[in-house]
């Protein structure tokens, strides 16, 4: 993933109730547990993972997104963060409608799939883009949404979701001088912090 930790961690509160789905190896939740003193939960569904979470002291629940959030009352955290997981998700609206509900503002980050290089992959190979932000075959991909900037923003739009502030992510020196002007086209990654309306 192309996100730098510090990037976000600014806008979490200091001892804020955080839930991180998707949580992996719970990497993020122990940073912000170190950086801010917050009280964190993850949610996972690869074994794996889940091993390196309670290795890392994170607090951990095996669980499948997909199945929905119902065993978490509304405004039960103060932030539920999801990084580069939405587009794995069977319906990410409601994923996100569900984050909303149990928190009071949230986090998403997802890889952007009108970027340049995943554009000029696919129309000049013909074939699905394999790359670092992609990078499974089209036959075995987690990825079953390819969605892209401005796909995000007209969803939130719809939903009547409140954009906090949002920020948009590239390694390549040349695409970060253009991306504030054509994010859609520059960013790699993209990253939001919203809330309800």
């Amino acid at each position: 993933m192309i996100l730098d930790i510090e990037l976000i961690s600014d806008w979490f509160r200091p001892k804020s109730r955080v839930l991180d789905l998707g949580c992996g190896d719970g990497s993020l939740l122990s940073s912000l547990k170190q950086k801010h003193s917050i009280l964190g939960y993850g949610l996972e569904i690869d074994p794996e993972a889940i091993s390196q979470c309670i290795a890392r002291g994170v607090n951990v629940v095996e669980q499948d997104l997909n199945r929905g959030l119902t065993n978490f009352p509304d405004n039960s955290f103060d932030t539920v963060v999801m990084t580069q997981a939405l587009q794995a998700m069977r319906f990410p609206h409601l994923v996100l409608d569900e984050m909303l509900r149990i928190g009071q503002d949230c986090i998403i980050t997802f890889p952007n799939f009108g970027y340049w290089r995943t554009r000029a992959y696919l129309n000049l190979r013909g074939r699905m883009p394999v790359t670092k932000q992609l990078a499974y075959q089209w036959y075995d991909t987690p990825n079953i949404h390819f969605f892209t900037y401005n796909d995000f923003e007209a969803l939130c739009k719809e939903r009547n979701i409140r954009v906090l502030r949002s920020y948009c992510v590239s390694e390549r020196f040349l695409d970060r001088q253009f991306i504030s002007l054509w994010p859609n086209m520059f960013a790699e990654t993209a990253v939001y912090h919203l809330t309800k309306l």
